[in-house]
């Protein structure tokens, strides 16, 4: 836990500038901080049933830098939940850090230049609830995942952005090397994994009604020597604002990489929470 406390403080350092950039006014800051809590609780209850304990904290942050014709973005999301049900041991069900920062040139073209750099890794231990012991698959920054994009994105709406580049992407692991392992050396277990390849991202933010909002984000990359499979990650969420401090969100998920399953992975949530601004 305080290997995840200390990788968290390092990324808030590197992705947000010190106070006194902060008040000029190039800069624009946000953040707040989701607590979600589903609590069931039986006694001497006939009809079945067992107690149920889950909770899930998202933080959101974005710095947003803009003059001279520069714009530099950075955003990062934390997620980390467990769940308690009857007399089991709490178990993960959310596990993940998104740090995403793109500096781009405007020019007044239609497109833009860019380049990006993305990290992602989990918060804390992941585990296969599934196997029977439970077994642990992944840990902080193993695997972790960083990419690198130069190419050129579209962003003439508030509502819509896309990009595509080139991308080079390093895998990192330590004991869980099944994410980086090169499966024709049979002599070794790789530990770090090198890639280069084509990826694109694409986002919308779309209020509607009076208080909800639909944020969507779809990240692919394909590597030059298999283009005909590509690693999809595509975020949706919708938010309703209740009242000042309380949401309800539904999230889903949708993950597909090769190298973690050769199944499509798809988490769902709906969640009614708290929410508070940071800045």
């Amino acid at each position: 836990m305080r290997k995840s406390i200390i990788t968290l403080l390092l990324l808030a350092s590197f992705i947000f500038p010190q106070t006194d950039s902060l008040n000029k006014s190039s800069w624009t800051t946000s953040g707040n901080l989701g607590i979600n809590v589903n609590q069931i609780s039986l006694s001497n209850w006939s009809q079945g049933g067992d107690n149920t304990l889950a909770w899930t904290i998202v933080t959101n942050m974005t710095a947003n830098y803009l003059e001279n014709g520069w714009n530099f973005k950075n955003s990062l999301k934390v997620a980390y939940g467990r769940t308690k049900l009857g007399d089991t041991e709490y178990r993960t069900n959310d596990n993940e850090i998104y740090l995403e920062s793109v500096l781009s040139k405007i020019l007044g073209w239609s497109i833009d230049p860019y380049l990006s750099n993305t990290v992602r890794t989990s918060v804390g231990n992941g585990f296969d609830y599934k196997a029977n012991p439970v077994v642990q698959v992944a840990a902080i920054f193993d695997p972790g995942y960083i990419t690198q994009s130069l190419g050129f994105q579209y962003k003439q709406s508030t509502f819509f952005t896309t990009r595509i580049g080139f991308a080079i992407q390093e895998t990192f692991t330590n004991q869980y090397r099944q994410y980086t392992d090169d499966k024709e050396t049979l002599d070794k277990t790789e530990a770090f994994k090198f890639d280069t390849g084509v990826e694109s991202v694409t986002e919308g933010n779309v209020p509607f009604e009076d208080n909800m909002l639909l944020t969507s984000k779809l990240r692919l990359f394909s590597r030059f020597n298999s283009l005909d499979v590509w690693d999809v990650r595509w975020d949706n969420t919708i938010t309703a604002k209740v009242s000042k401090y309380i949401n309800v969100n539904l999230n889903v998920l949708l993950i597909y990489e090769k190298s973690q399953s050769l199944k499509t992975q798809i988490k769902e949530a709906l969640q009614l929470g708290f929410v508070f601004n940071l800045f």
